[in-house]
């Protein structure tokens, strides 16, 4: 009988679709488009074989039909009596819950309900008798003893007007939870280290701000000093290994609301929440770098490393975004001091910060604006006290600021890589206006232009140069480029890179010497026409006999090598006469002459 009653209810499959396709969507189960399918099809066949053959047998193919469908649905489905026992399974429900199917017939279905289920499930079959289609989440026990989260969705079966049982169909969604678990672990968690990632750090951050009220909140911004090199030197799997160990030192003997997280790459941030004070922070932070002090073990030897640490606390700020920019800060100028230390976030810095991103910001307006000019020096020979050369200078005539000062802005300029357009702009317009005084029948003399390293390590610099050689039409002959030493220390490169510009016919001159680092080896290899002293010596050779000593041993040293030298920041007679005592070929300074604008030098250049 309950199967002649399945047969009656695909008629009636039809009034409760609507009501089942929608509830089944929302849970995202695909069970509802088969089902439609199933139904559709049935109906189409039935009214197919009832307008050939008239009514005769298509009581018998709907319930061939209904069979059909049990039997052979990828989705498990059981037919219930009156009081919920077994009827028949499909092999798709045996499948799911273990059971043979002769092993469940005639078997009350809420015995296979977990406790805490089955007084729902059996109000939801109770209105199922009154001919109203249910649905419900329960937990169904597989024959093995684990649990099973099952979408089950109950339809009345009925005959005639009477309800003779109910249809059973259920989704496994037990796999449907464990990736959307999964899905949540990888938004929130670090997959390698297991720690919170930065969304999970964040958010966890800002919670307890909120309830922070007066408490004192710490915040540690730290990475692994120079493991870019590690992962060079031994490779990514052997990085990974690393912060793998490290994350579980750092986080060893965090408890209740402090967490560990790792941020990126090799960067870890650390909450502690239950502190008093900024000392009690700092002695957490030396905690963390004694943990390095024990070495890892790795591939079977020793291996030390050490870390930087950036501080900051809530005493100024109450969301998770400042508080984590305020201790990158502090772990970058940790870095930028020797790294393997730790440093609390100062208030003092926050405007200088917004300073230097601001004066960036205005440099690089101010470059698209054409609010550069350029100041020469004159350099003078010292027997003769004629112009011999003349230094370009860059200056920024800001619209708001004024004159900013060189030094201002040339840091900026080459920590942005802004001072490779600006440097091109200057030499550019330096051997312009060369030619412009030389077309003027004004003395030649060359022209001093500054390369930068960005600049120096351009590989088409020659090319650049032979260009604005060309465009401006001035003689190689008259433009000089000023390098420094810490350009010469890859030789191999610098010795190609100024053969093939001294063959363009320029020359070539050191400055500020005897302040860098570079081996002396480079003044007997490279084309090198002059030495420029740095001003640094100049400036206390009356007082200091070092510095003195220095000067004239760089003066006889570089006319040993048939080396020029000028020395640079000359201020007053005296220096002037020690420098001329020893045989100094050029100087430049304020003694003889301040950089000026071009006007200036054109009246100098005249009366030379």
């Amino acid at each position: 009988m309950a199967v002649i009653g399945i047969g009656a209810a695909v008629a009636g499959w039809i009034i409760f679709a609507d009501r089942l396709l929608s509830p089944l969507y929302a849970t995202g189960a695909s069970i509802a488009v088969c089902i439609g399918g199933f139904i559709g099809m049935a109906l189409l066949l039935k009214q197919q074989y009832a307008h050939r053959s008239g009514q005769i047998y298509a009581s018998d193919l709907s319930a061939q039909i209904a069979q059909s469908i049990i039997t052979y649905s990828p989705f498990p489905m059981a037919v219930l009596d009156h009081e919920g026992r077994f009827v028949t399974i499909n092999d798709a429900s045996s499948q799911l819950m273990g059971y043979r199917r002769g092993e469940l017939m005639g078997e009350d279905f809420f015995t296979l309900l977990d406790n805490g289920n089955r007084q729902s499930v059996l109000e939801k079959l109770e209105l199922v008798k009154q001919g109203a289609m249910q649905q419900t989440l329960t937990t169904i026990i597989h024959k093995t003893g684990f649990p099973l989260e099952i979408q089950l969705v109950l339809l009345p079966l009925s005959e005639g007007n009477n309800v003779t049982g109910a249809l059973a169909i259920g989704q496994d969604i037990s796999d449907r939870k464990r990736n959307n678990e999964r899905i949540r672990y990888m938004a929130y968690y670090d997959d390698m280290t297991g720690l919170p990632n930065r969304r999970m750090f964040m958010m966890h951050f800002n919670e307890v701000l909120e309830r922070a009220g007066d408490r004192f909140i710490g915040m540690l911004y730290l990475d692994i000093d120079q493991f870019k090199l590690i992962n060079d030197s031994f490779g990514r799997e052997f990085g990974d290994m690393l912060l793998l160990q490290v994350a579980e030192r750092f986080t060893r003997g965090l408890s209740g609301e402090d967490m560990g997280a790792r941020m990126e790459g090799d960067e870890f941030a650390i909450m502690f929440v239950s502190l008093h004070s900024e000392k009690e922070l700092v002695e957490k932070a030396r905690a963390l770098l004694t943990t390095l002090e024990e070495p890892f073990e790795m591939q079977g030897f020793p291996f030390h490393v050490t870390a930087s640490i950036g501080m900051a606390t809530n005493c100024k700020d109450c969301d998770a975004g400042s508080i984590i920019k305020k201790a990158d800060m502090a772990l970058g100028r940790v870095k930028e001091q020797g790294r393997n230390d730790i440093l609390l976030y100062s208030e003092d810095w926050n405007n200088s910060s917004l300073e230097r991103l601001t004066l960036q910001h205005e440099l690089k307006q101010g470059i698209q604006r054409n609010e550069f000019f350029l100041h020469y020096q004159p350099q003078y020979h010292l027997s003769t006290g004629k112009v011999v050369g003349l230094e370009a200078l860059v200056r920024w005539q800001h619209p708001d600021r004024g004159l900013v000062p060189p030094g201002q802005f040339i840091p900026l300029a080459e920590e942005s890589g802004m001072i490779v357009q600006l440097g091109e702009w200057v030499l550019e317009e330096a051997c312009r206006q060369n030619k412009r005084w030389q077309d003027d029948g004004l003395l030649a003399v060359p022209v001093s232009v500054n390369l930068s390293i960005r600049q120096f390590m351009q590989q088409n610099l020659k090319d650049k140069i032979a260009t604005i050689l060309r465009e401006t039409g001035l003689s190689p002959q008259y433009l000089e480029l000023e390098i420094t030493e810490t350009m010469t220390m890859d030789v191999q490169y610098a010795t190609q890179c100024l053969l093939e510009l001294t063959r363009l016919g320029v020359s070539i001159s050191i400055d500020d010497f005897g302040t860098g680092y570079s081996s002396l080896n480079y003044l007997k290899n490279l084309p090198i026409g002059r030495l420029k002293i740095d001003r640094s010596f100049v400036r206390d050779i009356q007082q200091d006999p070092g510095d003195a000593a220095i000067v004239a041993a760089i003066i006889a040293m570089a006319h040993n090598l048939n080396l020029q030298v000028i020395a640079e920041g000359v201020e007053t007679e005296e220096q002037m006469n020690f420098l001329k005592q020893h045989a100094c070929d050029e100087i430049q300074g304020y003694f003889w002459s301040p950089p000026l604008p071009s006007e200036q030098i054109t009246q100098i250049l005249v009366r030379n």
